[in-house]
């Protein structure tokens, strides 16, 4: 079992920068594919980017190419969000999720367990 607990998420101007955090409890994060999610209001929880085990391959989606990466520091046993150049469309609680199959999975169904998630606003 694994326990995941999202911090960091918060109000941000246009073209600002955040850093989303995912620790891990309960068991080691080494051994598990992670990913984020988002969820606008009135939206389906929809891919971010995503983090393979054991290769550490990642796939982003298309609406944050170039602009949010994942990095993951398993001596901390956290996995972290890094988002650039924010845009209104980015608003939305953003989640983390951890797989036990391999490669990187792009469907809620494949994760096996997630986060509270947390709010991102980014707004003037």
């Amino acid at each position: 079992q694994v326990q995941l607990a999202e911090s960091g998420g918060g109000l941000v101007q246009p073209g600002g920068s955040l850093r989303l955090s995912c620790a891990a409890s309960g068991s080691s994060f080494t051994n598990y594919g992670v990913g984020w999610f988002r969820q606008a209001p009135g939206k389906e929880r929809e891919f971010v980017v995503g983090m393979a085990w054991p290769t550490g391959l990642t796939k982003t989606a298309d609406s944050v190419k170039g602009r949010f990466t994942i990095s993951r520091d398993n001596a901390k046993n956290t996995v972290i969000l890094h988002m650039n150049t924010l845009k209104p469309e980015d608003t939305a609680v953003y989640y983390c999720a951890a797989r036990s199959g391999m490669g990187v999975a792009l469907a809620t169904q494949a994760y096996n367990y997630w986060g509270q998630g947390t709010q991102v606003t980014v707004s003037s």
